[in-house]
């Protein structure tokens, strides 16, 4: 029998509620939560990114800026311009779409952002805060979309068996050290690993994110486990797919989330909850510092 289907618009609904409620209280201090993407060029992905970016932060009434700058733009113009929107007051979240041109050194703009306004992890202090189990910083988006899900759906971590299929630094690896922190006992593989149906079938929760169509199918899953596909693929017939055999694991799974439809629409809601944190962090300094 199948079981409960994870869906991402149950958890944006509960997300969006909060928001609107934390986006008032602001509101009445005089301040307007604040975005800033800053896109280097203008690919399709990114541009569609933008769109979708812009529809949810209206959505909880966080004000989007972008700031475009041209593909061929050097190094020193590109940290200038970086800095500028770094230190603007009035922004309280910065997005970098990357990845760059490969003229630009993402590093040095990576040590340059505020971390607080570093709303999608890419500042080192950020990164050393997931790795540490510090909740202070922002956690990559995508990875914190899939505990939001986990959590809004009931799905008791504590003591057990997870295996995360894929070591990114945007999914896999900071979810690993997210899932530790609710203790769980974390077990990582990734493409190469051998005995990869091996370790899936020992796994009450698994979460798929290694970016391969349908690579987790049914016998590699075990009867009553909890799946959360974190993939986006195109298939072969052209159409958008997860890491898993949705038809196949649905059967067994007793919780899964499917593609589309899942995770991938709570990441722009964990976004925009992260510009909303931060302007509420950043209220608190200037008040401490006047």
């Amino acid at each position: 029998m199948a079981g409960t289907i994870m869906k991402g618009a149950e958890v944006i609904a509960a997300m969006k509620e909060k928001m609107l409620q934390d986006v008032t209280e602001l509101r009445t201090q005089g301040i307007e939560p604040m975005i800033n993407i800053i896109r280097v060029g203008s690919r399709p992905d990114d541009l569609a990114y933008e769109r979708g970016a812009r529809k949810k932060m209206e959505s909880v009434g966080i004000r989007m800026d972008v700031t475009e700058l041209p593909e061929d733009i050097s190094q020193k113009d590109f940290a200038a311009a970086f800095r500028s929107v770094n230190d603007n007051p009035d922004v309280h979240g910065i997005m970098l779409f990357r990845p760059l041109p490969p003229t630009l050194d993402e590093e040095e703009i990576a040590g340059m952002i505020n971390p607080v306004k570093d709303v999608d992890c890419m500042s080192p202090v950020n990164i050393a805060k997931v790795f540490s189990g510090d909740s202070d910083g922002h956690a990559p988006c995508t990875a914190e979309a899939v505990m939001e899900m986990l959590d809004f759906y009931g799905i008791e971590l504590s003591g057990k068996r997870v295996t995360v299929v894929g070591r990114s630094m945007v999914v896999g690896k900071p979810l690993a050290m997210m899932l530790l922190k609710k203790n769980a006992t974390v077990t990582m593989c990734h493409t190469r690993t051998k005995d990869l149906p091996g370790a899936c079938r020992q796994s009450e929760v698994i979460a798929a994110a290694a970016g391969r169509a349908g690579m987790i199918t049914a016998d590699m899953v075990s009867e009553g486990a909890v799946v959360a596909d974190v993939g986006i693929n195109v298939n072969e017939a052209g159409k958008l797919c997860g890491d898993v055999d949705f038809s196949g694991v649905s059967k067994k799974a007793a919780a899964i989330s499917p593609v589309p439809g899942g995770v991938g629409g709570v990441t722009t809601s964990v976004l925009a909850a992260h510009v909303v944190r931060a302007a509420q962090i950043l209220a608190k300094q200037r008040t401490a510092a006047q």
